[in-house]
């Protein structure tokens, strides 16, 4: 090898990487080196099974799967290779009614994408597989342009594409280090020499982490051990025979040539070498292991009576690609500022067309084309990345892909590793915990037996409705106290930090010291990357609070902005401090009777930050909240966290003091009208059509976004959001299609039961001519159910309870 230097190096040579290297070259970018150890295809790529299935949760994660399809529509023809692209659909059956129940869930969710897929009757799926029994079958899906590909083909033909475009590839060639300045990477180095460079792209796929972790870089992003078979060459497949799925029995099959190729996603598969993927591991695979195997293979001959009469020809079982949630890792890592990653992709075939072309256009354009925060590197934490927490969540993930998922449900492994200082005393009041970030949070406090046993359901109640409907209420009419030391907190000082953050802020922060500002971080095309609260504490010091998970990203957003002069500084004092919110209409008397200072409204007034002692503590309160109620953040240093909890707890029993989870607090956000960022803010939306214009402050003078505000004022936003409500409890979480006059008009962002207003609340986006429409239908688990469209804020529209 002979390269020197190269603008752009991709490491890995598997369908991700080379679906990069091919957008790239397609988009014009000549000077591109991929490297890979081996040879092509020679990681997962070689014995992936080669499914193509399109429809997500979210309608940027199925626009992405749809992009991979254009690719392969058109690959063969611009490659001249084929690539065995076969466009069979396909189906998807459920044999329980609460597996129907989700995939009715999925369909309504593909109408208010737009995306073309259909609940057919059994005997519809018999038809189109005649090899299936019906035998407890309720229903199935049907999606017409799903398929399947050969992945050495695909890749093969990406590389074709690239090579003639310009991109440079060379097999054989192992990395084992990096060159770094400060935190670029300028030189990556290998077996056969060190190549200068620019910008970095790890597509490692299972060694992904290692190669990160070269970089400085730690990546939530794992191997397991995965199987599938493939049968004796006697079933009359065509080339009409789709792809089939039994999530109950939970296996997949694949038509091959005269036989079937069938896999599971089973409980208990093992991580692959916690401690790091060996570089010497190539085109090799592991023995079988039967014990697994029968797992979904028994199932799968209960279903295909077929497998009892044709023998297996081969066991595949080799390590793929698992993050810490199951999904892809992608994007710019927050370490570096030209270190990029594409790497955990399970189905990284299906997503490889879009996910190459996701990457290209954040590598030659900073921004990914569309919002993708489910697959953002910057999702997770670095605690995330741990060895061992990996493995379990890797493998619980993957045992998790055929199972039903339901409404909140939570991972279990991998937990313990951040907890709160109160979390003891919550843990005694009955917590019933859930995990963010890594950390264990109050889900709500159980107390009934109901709770604690529930039984998860799509279309009724769950069982910590009514403890939850109770939280609600104390905040509403007494006072509660609120966990939520899992905020991520930031202080950003300096002599320049007020000219960094108002350059960065679309709000005004030359405010007076003591103030807390909600704002949005805007991109230079008006969209929403962070939303959050900056404390202005005197003049060269702020003190910014976010979500739990966005604390990375948010935080990185900012630090890119930065001068790099020095003049400011940025630190991250998530765990110096717990967070307790005291909340609710009696919230004042309790705090008063903890405290020698003043707390009333007057010496204390809404948004005003200050520094006060309570009991034998000294915390930074804030007149701020995310419930809308009277009620102060508590920022606490962690070791007097008991002691104040305690002390409020202690003052607040006589007044009925409750201890309030996350589930209520989404409860009172939605009556609200709070929005949340990722689901009613992110990089596509705006401030103007979330209704946050009171946030934009285009008077200040110049900041990142200002003219792309500036213009969307002035013509107006293209949609609006909207409150719509149901009457009664209907089971509506986010995701469902809304319609207007019969016509799909978009997707609700959030949704959950207002236990004030007792009705069902959701969010959605709508063009701007129908913000002012009354009647709507939101349509959840192919039932429709009438929805009103309200006041933005149903409950204290004047926010006077908030600023009493």
């Amino acid at each position: 090898m002979s390269d020197t230097q190269a603008r752009i190096v991709i490491i890995g040579g598997g369908a991700i990487g080379c679906a990069i290297a091919y957008h790239l070259a397609r988009a014009g970018e000549r000077d591109v080196v991929l490297l890979e150890k081996a040879q092509l295809t020679h990681g997962s790529t070689w014995h992936a099974a080669g499914l193509v299935g399109q429809l997500r949760s979210k309608k940027n994660l199925t626009r992405l799967m749809q992009n991979s399809v254009a690719v392969y529509d058109r690959l063969e023809a611009e490659s001249g290779q084929a690539i065995d692209w076969k466009k069979a659909g396909s189906l998807r059956i459920a044999a329980s009614d609460e597996r129907l129940a989700e995939i009715r869930r999925s369909l309504t969710q593909a109408k208010g994408f737009g995306f073309e897929a259909h609940e057919i009757a059994p005997r519809e799926a018999m038809e189109r597989f005649p090899w299936m029994t019906g035998d407890g079958v309720v229903g199935a899906a049907w999606i017409p342009s799903d398929g399947y590909i050969d992945p050495y083909a695909l890749t093969q033909a990406y590389a074709k594409v690239a090579r003639a475009g310009g991109v440079r590839i060379r097999e054989g060639v192992l990395v084992t280090g990096f060159e770094r300045e400060g935190r670029r990477i300028t030189g990556v180095v290998t077996d056969h020499g060190t190549i200068a460079c620019e910008i970095v792209v790890n597509a490692a796929g299972i060694w992904a982490k290692r190669i990160g972790e070269m970089a400085g870089v730690a990546l939530a992003a794992g191997a397991v051990e995965h199987q599938y078979v493939v049968t004796e060459k006697k079933i009359d497949v065509t080339a009409e025979t789709p792809t089939f799925r039994d999530p109950d029995r939970i296996f997949y099959l694949k038509p091959d040539v005269k036989a079937f190729a069938i896999g599971g996603w089973e409980q208990g598969a093992p991580a692959c070498w916690p401690q790091g993927v060996p570089f010497d591991f190539g085109r090799e695979l592991f023995p079988e292991a039967l014990d697994r195997l029968e797992l979904f293979m028994l199932p799968a001959a209960e279903r295909l009576p077929i497998l009892n009469e044709i023998g297996i020809q081969t066991v595949i079982n080799g390590p793929i690609p698992v993050s810490a949630d199951g999904e892809p890792v992608m994007g710019l890592a927050p370490e570096r500022d030209n270190f990029y990653v594409a790497c955990g992709f399970t189905a990284g075939i299906a997503a490889s067309g879009g996910a190459g072309e996701a990457m290209a256009n954040w590598i030659l354009h900073g921004d990914p084309g569309m919002d993708l925060w489910p697959f953002d590197v910057r999702r997770f934490s670095p605690h995330q990345a741990n060895r061992r927490y990996l493995a379990q969540r890797s493998s619980e993930a993957y045992g998790d892909y055929y199972a039903i998922h339901w409404p909140g449900a939570e991972l279990h492994s991998a937990r313990g590793g951040r907890l709160s200082p109160i979390h003891h005393l919550l843990t005694a009041n009955k917590a019933v915990h859930g995990s963010k970030a890594g950390w264990e949070r109050p889900l709500w406090f159980d107390t009934s037996a109901v709770a604690a046993s529930e039984t998860p359901s799509f279309e009724h109640k769950p069982g910590w409705f009514e403890a939850v409907g109770r939280e609600h209420a104390a905040v509403r009419e007494g006072v509660a106290l609120i966990d939520q030391t899992s905020f991520s907190k930031f202080e950003v000082t300096g002599s320049g930090a007020f000219a960094a953050l108002q350059r960065i802020a679309a709000n005004d922060l030359d405010r007076a010291d003591g103030t807390c500002v909600y704002t949005q971080l805007c991109n230079d095309r008006a969209g929403v990357e962070a939303d959050l609260t900056i404390m202005r504490l005197d003049a060269e010091r702020f003190y910014i609070v976010t979500g739990s998970q966005f604390g990375v990203r948010d935080s990185g957003w900012i630090a890119r902005h930065l001068p790099g002069d020095g003049a400011v500084q940025l630190r991250d004092v998530t765990s110096a401090y717990a967070v307790i919110n005291l909340v609710g209409p009696k919230a004042r008397c309790v705090l008063q009777e903890t405290t020698d200072d003043d707390v009333s409204n007057e010496a204390f007034p809404y948004l005003a930050v200050r520094d006060i002692e309570i009991g034998l503590g000294r915390v930074r309160a804030a007149r701020i909240g995310y419930v809308g109620e009277l009620g102060w953040e508590l920022h606490v240093p962690s070791e007097q966290a008991p002691h104040v909890y305690q002390t409020l707890r202690n003052a607040g029993e006589k007044h009925g003091i409750a201890d309030v989870g996350y589930r209520a607090i989404e409860s009172l956000r939605l009556e609200k009208g709070y929005v949340y960022w990722s689901a009613e803010v992110t990089p596509d939306t705006n401030p103007y059509e979330a209704g946050l214009g009171f946030c934009v402050a285009l008077d200040k003078g110049d900041f990142i976004g200002r003219e792309a505000l500036a213009r969307i004022k002035a013509d107006g936003p293209s949609r609006r959001l909207v409150t719509l409500t149901v009457d009664g409890y209907a089971p509506l979480i986010g995701g469902e299609a809304v319609l207007c006059e019969g016509a799909v008009v978009g997707t609700t962002t959030s949704a959950g039961y207002g236990y004030t207003v007792g009705r069902t609340i959701a969010f959605a986006y709508v063009p701007a001519a129908l913000a002012r429409a009354t009647d709507f239908v939101v349509e959840a688990y192919g039932r429709s159910y009438p929805a009103t469209r309200g006041p933005r804020t149903l409950h204290d529209p004047k926010s006077e309870r908030l600023k009493s």
